[in-house]
C-alpha cells in the first residue's frame, strides 16, 4: 500500500504534511524540460509526492522517471518551500501541507517519453521561451529559477 493511500485511511481527507520533491532537469542545450500536466493541462515540473523509506533525492528521481522515463544522476539543491501558501485542498477534498524539495540536474540518461497517464506531453523548452500556461502551482519556482538568486533558496 502507498504511504498516501495508507495515511487517507486512518484520517480521511484531514490536513496532513506531505513532502514533495522534483527538479529543474536541462539539457545540454540548457533547455529546461517540462511536463503537460494531465490534470490541469498546464506545463510544470516533474515530481511528486515522497514515499516512506525515501530521501528526497530517491523521491525526486523516482517521480521524475516515472513522468519522463529518465533516470537522473546528480542532484544539486535548488530550494525548500514551504509555509501557509502550500496548503492545498485537491478537488477530492483531501488536504495538505506541503514542504516542497526542488533539485536541479544536468545528469541524466534514458529516452524522454512523449506522454503517460501523467504526462499529455514532456518536451524540453529554451529557458527564455517558456509555454505561457505554466502550472500556477510552480510560477514561484519559475520566477525564482529566471531571477538567478542564490541557491538554495528557502521560503
Amino acid at each position: 500500500m502507498d504511504y498516501i493511500k495508507h495515511i487517507r485511511s486512518l484520517v480521511g481527507q484531514e490536513k496532513v504534511i506531505m513532502v514533495v520533491a522534483g527538479a529543474f532537469v536541462f539539457d545540454k542545450d540548457n533547455r529546461l524540460l517540462l511536463q503537460q500536466r494531465t490534470d490541469s493541462g498546464s506545463w510544470g515540473l516533474p515530481g511528486g509526492f515522497m514515499e516512506l523509506g525515501e530521501t528526497v533525492q530517491e523521491t525526486a528521481r523516482r517521480e521524475v522517471f516515472e513522468e519522463t522515463g529518465l533516470r537522473l544522476g546528480e542532484l544539486n539543491l535548488f530550494g525548500l518551500y514551504s509555509g501557509p501558501k502550500y496548503e492545498k485542498t485537491f478537488s477530492n477534498g483531501d488536504q495538505v501541507y506541503m514542504v516542497l524539495v526542488l533539485f536541479t540536474c544536468n545528469d541524466y540518461d534514458g529516452e524522454l517519453v512523449k506522454s503517460n497517464e501523467e504526462s499529455l506531453k514532456n518536451t524540453f523548452f529554451p529557458i527564455n521561451n517558456l509555454p505561457e500556461n505554466l502550472f500556477v502551482d510552480h510560477q514561484e519556482f519559475f520566477d525564482d529559477l529566471l531571477a538567478n538568486k542564490e541557491k538554495p533558496i528557502i521560503r
